[in-house]
């Protein structure tokens, strides 16, 4: 993320994890149809959430039993124009290291997170 605060229409804190999986695609849709509709949103893994960023975890997760994984809905919210912001502190709680993520996605500490979680107009948590 930039220097300078960026206007955030939409902030979703991310905190449910692989292990509630029917709780997972409401955010990403949500994600996906604001972004498609040009709003400013941002995605903040932390908590459990993190886990969902760890390479291959998200292909293995399924919302409704014989739907399409959640990676499916992930991708639309990115390909949409939703950014994803891992939580480093989270990170270190379970463990894992940047070589152990999905490329791409920044890392923040708490403290760096907060300015753009308070600058979202409307912030949701899962």
């Amino acid at each position: 993320m930039s220097e300078q605060m960026p206007n955030i229409d939409f902030g979703i804190v991310m905190t449910s994890g692989p292990d509630t999986p029917k709780r997972l695609a409401s955010p990403f849709f949500l994600a996906a149809a604001a972004a498609a509709e040009e709003r400013s949103v941002v995605v903040y893994f932390t908590g459990l959430g993190t886990l969902l960023l760890q390479k291959g975890v998200a292909e293995t997760v399924f919302p409704k039993e014989g739907g399409k994984s959640l990676a499916g809905f992930m991708d639309l919210a990115q390909k949409n124009g939703a950014q994803f912001v891992l939580c480093a502190t989270s990170m270190d709680l379970h463990d894992l290291k940047p070589e152990d993520m999905v490329p791409g996605i920044p890392a923040m500490s708490v403290a760096a997170a907060l300015p753009y979680l308070e600058a979202a107009k409307k912030l949701l948590s899962f």
